[in-house]
C-alpha cells in the first residue's frame, strides 16, 4: 500500500451529536477498490460503545417522540436541503470507499432523497382511524406511537441510500436511531449524521457506531433497542432475524437475490438487450436488485445473446475518478476472486463464457462485464448469488417453464418480463413468485411511496422497507376507547355493553 496506517485519517463514531473516536478499539484499513490502496481507517466499536450509544439514544427518544409532527418534518426538510448542498462530497466519498462511478452515485443520492421526501409526508402516513359512537356515548380511535430506540445494520453496496432509507422513516415516526454502517464504507453515514445535527436534529436522536459482528450481535441482544433493520446477504439476514427475534425485537432483515429477467420471443430485441446490460452490470452487479439471470423463452436465445454481447463490449469500465466510466470495481480482492471462481466453475461444468471480463487489465479489484450462456439450474453460477458483473443465460421453451424456474429458486426479490403481449405480462405479474415485478422494466425497484421488499429467502420478517409499511414497522398501534358521561355517575354493570 502506498500509505502507512499511521498517516491515514480515522473514521470514528457519532454519539450524542458529536464525533467520538480514540476509544482504543480495533481499527480496519479502508481501501479504494479501484486502486487497492488504503485511504483511511475505521475504528471498530464494541458492546460497551453500543451500551453508551443506546443510553444516549434512549435519553433523547422521549422528547423527540413528543415533538410536534410538523416540527419533526421541518428538521427532515432542512436535512434534505443540507444533503443536496453536500452532493459532491457524498459522490466523492462513495467513489473512494465503494468504487461507485459518478452516474451510479448520483442515482443512489436521488433514491435516498426520494425516501427522505416520503418521510417528510409523515403527517399523512401516521394518521390514525376513528369510529365514533361504537356504543352509547363511546368513541374508539387508533394512533401510531414511536417504538423508542431503533437500529439499522446497512450494507457496503449502498453507503448513502440504505442508511437514509431506514433512518429517515424511523426519525419521522418519532424514534431515536442507531446506525451501524458496513465497516467498509463508514464515511457517508458520518456525513449524514453531521448534516442531521446541522439541520436541527436534537443530540442523541441519530447515532452512528462503526463495527463488525461484535457490534451487530450487541445490537441484536441489547434490551434497550426495540427494532432492528438489516440489509445484506441471506445467511446474515437469517442470523439477524433469528437472534433479534429471540431477544424480543421487531426485525426486518433483507437478504440476497437471484433476479430473473424473462424474455419472450415477441420482445423488442434492441430495447431488451439494452435493459439487460444496464440491469446486470450497473453497480458492478453488486446490488440486490441486479438482474443476474436472463431466461430466454423459445427461439429468442441466439439473437438475444448476440445483442447483449455486442452492447457489453461498449461498457466503459474504470475508476470513479474517470467521468466517462459506467462501471467500477468490486469492493475487495476477495470479491474479485469469488466472482472469477464462479465463472471458472461454470465453464468447467459445460456453460459457454461468451464474454469474459476476468482478464481486465489495471490496478484495483475490477472484473469487466461477463456473459455466460447455456447455464442450467444445477450450476453454482445460477444457484448462488454471485454479486458481481456476471449475467447468466438460461434457455427454456415456454413461459410456464420460466415461471417454474422463478418459483423453484429460493430467492424472491425481483423478477421482470419483456414482451409486447399484455396477456403474458398480466399472467407473469400475478404468478411470478417475487416481491417486486417489472413489465418491460428490468430493475423493478418501486418508487419510495411504495414499500421495498422481496419474498422467500430474500426477506425475513413481515414488513417491507420504506413506504407505508416502513411507517408501520417503526410504530406501534395504540387503540383508545373513550367515554365522557353526561351524568356524574353511571350504573354498575358486569356485562359487555350491549348498546
Amino acid at each position: 500500500m502506498s500509505s502507512s496506517p499511521a498517516a491515514l485519517a480515522l473514521a470514528g463514531h457519532w454519539i450524542g451529536g458529536r464525533g467520538v473516536s480514540g476509544r482504543g478499539g480495533r481499527r480496519l484499513a479502508i481501501e479504494d477498490p479501484a486502486r487497492g490502496v488504503a485511504v483511511r481507517e475505521v475504528e471498530l466499536g464494541d458492546a460497551a460503545l453500543v451500551d453508551e450509544a443506546v443510553a444516549t439514544a434512549a435519553a433523547a427518544a422521549a422528547a423527540w417522540g413528543e415533538r410536534p409532527l410538523a416540527a419533526r418534518t421541518r428538521v427532515l426538510r432542512a436535512w434534505h436541503g443540507l444533503i443536496e448542498g453536500r452532493r459532491e462530497e457524498l459522490v466523492a466519498v462513495m467513489g473512494e470507499e465503494q468504487g461507485k462511478v459518478r452516474a451510479d452515485a448520483e442515482g443512489e443520492l436521488m433514491r435516498g432523497l426520494e425516501t427522505l421526501e416520503v418521510a417528510c409526508a409523515a403527517g399523512l402516513l401516521l394518521k390514525g382511524e376513528i369510529s365514533p359512537q361504537v356504543a352509547t356515548g363511546v368513541d374508539a380511535f387508533s394512533m401510531r406511537m414511536p417504538l423508542g430506540v431503533c437500529a439499522a445494520i446497512t450494507p457496503f453496496n449502498f453507503p448513502f441510500m440504505a442508511p437514509l432509507y431506514l433512518s429517515s422513516i424511523a426519525l419521522a415516526c418519532g424514534n431515536a436511531f442507531l446506525l451501524k454502517p458496513s465497516e467498509r464504507v463508514p464515511s457517508a453515514s458520518l456525513i449524514l449524521a453531521e448534516l442531521a445535527a446541522e439541520a436541527g436534529l436534537p443530540d442523541g436522536v441519530l447515532n452512528v457506531v462503526q463495527g463488525d459482528r461484535e457490534v451487530v450481535d450487541a445490537l441484536l441482544d441489547h434490551r434497550g433497542i426495540a427494532a432492528v433493520s438489516f440489509i445484506g446477504s441471506t445467511p446474515v439476514a437469517r442470523h439477524v432475524h433469528a437472534r433479534g427475534s429471540a431477544a424480543g425485537k421487531r426485525v426486518q432483515a433483507f437478504g440476497g437475490a437471484k433476479n430473473h429477467m424473462v424474455v419472450m420471443p415477441d420482445a423488442d430485441l434492441a430495447f431488451t438487450a439494452d435493459a439487460a446490460v444496464s440491469a446486470a452490470f450497473g453497480s458492478s452487479g453488486q446490488r440486490c436488485m441486479a438482474i443476474s439471470v436472463v431466461v430466454a423463452v423459445g427461439d429468442v436465445g441466439d439473437a438475444l445473446v448476440a445483442a447483449i454481447a455486442a452492447r457489453m463490449e461498449q461498457v466503459k469500465v474504470g475508476p470513479a475518478t474517470d467521468p466517462e466510466a459506467e462501471m467500477g470495481p468490486l469492493i475487495s480482492a476477495a470479491a474479485r476472486e469469488r466472482v472469477g471462481a464462479a465463472v471458472e466453475a461454470a465453464a468447467a461444468a459445460g456453460a459457454r463464457v461468451v464474454v469474459d471480463g476476468r482478464e481486465y487489465e489495471g490496478e484495483g479489484y475490477f472484473v469487466a462485464p461477463t456473459l455466460v450462456d447455456a447455464v442450467t439450474p444445477d450450476l453454482d453460477v445460477y444457484a448462488e448469488e454471485v454479486f458481481g458483473p456476471v449475467l447468466s443465460v438460461v434457455r427454456v421453451a415456454t413461459l410456464e417453464e420460466a415461471l417454474a424456474l422463478i418459483d423453484d429458486n429460493p430467492y424472491g426479490n425481483g423478477a421482470a418480463i419483456f414482451t409486447r403481449d399484455g396477456g403474458s405480462a398480466r399472467r407473469f405479474q400475478r404468478s411470478a413468485s417475487a416481491g417486486m415485478i417489472g413489465v418491460n422494466v428490468p430493475i423493478p425497484i418501486p418508487n419510495a411511496i411504495y414499500s421495498f421488499g422481496g419474498w422467500k429467502d430474500s426477506r425475513f420478517g413481515d414488513q417491507h422497507m420504506a413506504g407505508t409499511e416502513g411507517f408501520r414497522f417503526f410504530t406501534k398501534q395504540k387503540v383508545v376507547t373513550s367515554r365522557w358521561p353526561e351524568a356524574a355517575t353511571s350504573p354498575t354493570s358486569l356485562a359487555f355493553p350491549t348498546r
